[in-house]
């Protein structure tokens, strides 16, 4: 088998998955215990970071540390990826050097590219268009807290972009249905919704796409290179705010969930953060360990 990628869940079976997200539990586990697990000693991973992140350098720095390993930081400062010097290129030189890449930018072909042309395995640490490892942390926190996600319901509110589509794919994976609820203008890609029209549902109206439900996730409503569409935005999100009172319409054990950071006052309401039902600062924590066991995957397995 050639070298492993990790650029969407598509790039792992449903069995991967799930093992990815009890290893993780297991991983937290041991760092929770004080135990030490190193199994990546003498392994360098190449950070790259073309839109900055404090969850996404955080959590895998620490986490290659951890594992033993050493992870490099480089901000769009310090590569000519893109600009002066073909990926291709960067990729055939960055990867004779690591061990593993993680990248972080805008166009989603620019990931596909570098892994095309890459001795080791690239990580999609999010792009314009997907974020897997977020669902990666997102699914392994449903897991702790309410066990298989596996004919549930999850509910996106909010805008159509990367996060939504990574859950998408999740739904289709780990086999539950995603209601999507969106203003118009504003949905995830068509293709990944006819491709899963059997499971997604596209509504307009929060209310009535929450009732009934058992996780509901949102995300701020100007991501990282839309701020100047971010007041033109408020006003089209109008009602597209996540509080406790809308909570109350799902099903009774439901969870919520957001990638951080939030907006509050915005996507959620001042206080949806600190709801009981709120599992959200588990949700990032688990960004270290989903990745430590994505790492593990890609490198030790």
């Amino acid at each position: 088998m050639g070298t492993r990628h990790f650029l969407t869940l598509n790039d792992l079976t449903p069995d991967e998955f799930k093992q990815l997200i009890v290893r993780a539990g297991e991983l937290k586990q041991m760092r929770n215990a004080g135990e030490v697990y190193e199994p990546l000693q003498n392994h360098v991973m190449a950070m790259i970071f073309e839109k900055a992140s404090t969850r996404t350098r955080v959590s895998f720095e620490a986490g290659m540390a951890q594992l033993g390993g050493h992870a490099m930081f480089l901000s769009s400062r310090d590569t000519q990826l893109g600009r002066g010097e073909p990926i291709e290129d960067s990729a055939r030189v960055i990867s004779s050097m690591v061990d593993v890449v993680m990248i972080r930018t805008f166009e989603h072909a620019t990931v596909e590219t570098f892994a095309r042309y890459s001795r080791v395995p690239v990580i999609n640490a999010l792009t314009d268009d997907y974020h897997p490892c977020q669902l990666l942390a997102d699914m392994q926190a449903y897991h702790e807290h309410r066990g298989s996600i596996q004919g549930k319901t999850a509910v996106w509110i909010g805008d159509g972009n990367n996060m939504c589509n990574s859950w998408i794919n999740a739904a289709a994976l780990l086999d539950f249905r995603l209601h999507i609820c969106c203003p118009e203008g504003f949905e995830p890609m068509q293709s990944l919704l006819e491709q899963h029209a059997d499971r997604v549902r596209l509504f307009r109206d929060p209310e009535e796409a929450v009732k009934g439900t058992d996780l509901v996730s949102t995300d701020v409503w100007a991501s990282m290179g839309q701020e100047e569409e971010a007041k033109a935005r408020e006003k089209q999100f109008t009602g597209f705010q996540v509080s406790p009172a809308l909570m109350d319409l799902a099903n009774p054990d439901a969870v919520f969930l957001h990638c951080l950071p939030a907006h509050r006052g915005e996507e959620i309401s001042e206080d949806m953060l600190d709801d009981p039902r709120s599992i959200v600062f588990d949700e990032a924590e688990n960004r270290l360990h989903a990745q430590k066991a994505l790492l593990e995957f890609l490198l030790v397995n």
